[in-house]
């Protein structure tokens, strides 16, 4: 490999864990408005969204001219093209903490509205998929990736307990039932955050071992 493909690539990821942490730092200010109840700081993440914007179509650019001047291959290809899949990732969960924000936008917090869905252990535990994703995309840790696969059947099974909940509370003809459907939406979110950081995850584990590991479970040892 070249010095100069060398710095493009050592290049790149610093610029797509920059994005991860710009990306981070959205969905906690996001998970902060719910359990502040604070459309401020909703109104803060939704401002925030077109900063990432940038970040991926700059990434997704710079991407694109390693590709066309420099041709890599093999361990250098397969790099590249983990880290465009990884760019389109974090900018949806960045998306989808606009999305949780607008829904906080949309509660009328005013009417002391209860949270009857235990959404905090769901985000912190999106908020752990997410950070150990980046940190494997930072360290190139395979074990940190398949931990990553491995909780987001919890995140899938805190989401469904929750639909269970939600559709008991609407059976009950509750009055705020706007309120609540909003707040079952973020779960929603939530879950579909943990997906894309399994993607990322599963990103990791394809440019260490060159397999792609949708749809599998870790090898045995």
């Amino acid at each position: 490999m070249t010095v100069r493909l060398q710095r493009e690539i050592e290049k790149l990821k610093r610029n797509i864990v920059s994005l991860g942490t710009l990306v981070e730092e959205q969905f906690r200010l996001a998970v902060k408005s719910i359990e502040c109840r604070d459309p401020d700081l909703a109104r803060q993440v939704i401002e925030g969204d077109l900063r990432i914007d940038r970040w991926e179509v700059d990434l997704e650019e710079e991407c694109l001219k390693i590709l066309a001047l420099h041709q890599p291959v093999a361990d250098h290809l397969r790099y590249i093209v983990a880290i465009l899949k990884m760019n389109n990732d974090l900018e949806r969960i960045g998306d989808l903490a606009v999305n949780i924000a607008e829904r906080v936008e949309m509660i009328d917090w005013q009417t002391n509205v209860p949270i009857p869905f235990d959404y905090f252990t769901m985000c912190q535990k999106t908020g752990e998929m997410l950070q150990n994703c980046l940190d494997a995309v930072v360290n190139l840790d395979l074990d940190q990736a398949f931990q990553v696969c491995a909780q987001d059947d919890e995140v899938d099974f805190m989401k469904n307990a929750m639909q269970i909940q939600f559709a008991e509370l609407i059976r009950k003809g509750r009055e705020d039932v706007e309120s609540l459907i909003n707040l079952f939406l973020v779960s929603r979110h939530l879950e579909r955050i943990a997906d894309h950081a399994t993607n990322i995850a599963e990103d990791v584990i394809y440019m260490i071992t060159g397999e792609i590991h949708r749809h599998r479970g870790k090898p045995e040892t």
